[in-house]
């Protein structure tokens, strides 16, 4: 006698979250591919310009580990789009400074993810979108604002704060 999956009671909402999540970042990655730039390079630089800002401050900022973020801004530099400066507050720190060149990546980024975005929500009947949004808005900003405390820790994928 094989034993038999027991019938779900409410939607799984993490499988929808999680699909919606990854297809979403597929849909940005390949448009980011427009003006040669990941949508993590992307974040760094929006972040960076928003004010003078250390490397482990943009890493925290854009949800990134050391590495990755020391590997991004490598990359940035390479391609001309940010250098790391010296402070003008602390001596001691270096910043993440964006060039010109960065300054119109970020606008054409911002141009590209709010398209995106946009088709997003131009997916949904009319008549949904408010709701959705405000659903959504309220979900982020309500119960699903602070991860909960556990044991073992749980591996987060990049979610961009874009």
């Amino acid at each position: 006698m094989t034993a038999s999956a027991p019938s779900r009671t409410v939607l799984d909402l993490s499988a929808l979250f999680s699909q919606a999540s990854h297809v979403l970042e597929t849909q940005m990655t390949a448009a980011f591919t427009e003006i040669g730039i990941t949508p993590r390079e992307y974040c760094v630089l929006f972040h960076a310009l928003e004010d003078e800002r250390t490397q482990i401050q943009l890493a925290k900022i854009s949800d990134l580990d050391k590495t990755t973020m020391v590997v991004t801004v490598d990359e940035l530099e390479k391609a001309g789009l940010a250098e790391r400066r010296p402070s003008s507050t602390d001596r001691r720190a270096r910043i993440i400074a964006v060039t010109e060149a960065g300054e119109r990546a970020v606008a054409a980024g911002m141009k590209i993810a709010d398209r995106v975005h946009r088709e997003v929500i131009d997916a949904i009947p009319e008549e949904w979108r408010e709701v959705f949004l405000s659903a959504l808005t309220g979900l982020v900003a309500g119960h699903l604002s602070t991860p909960a405390e556990c044991e073992q820790p749980v591996r987060r994928t990049r979610q961009k704060k874009i």
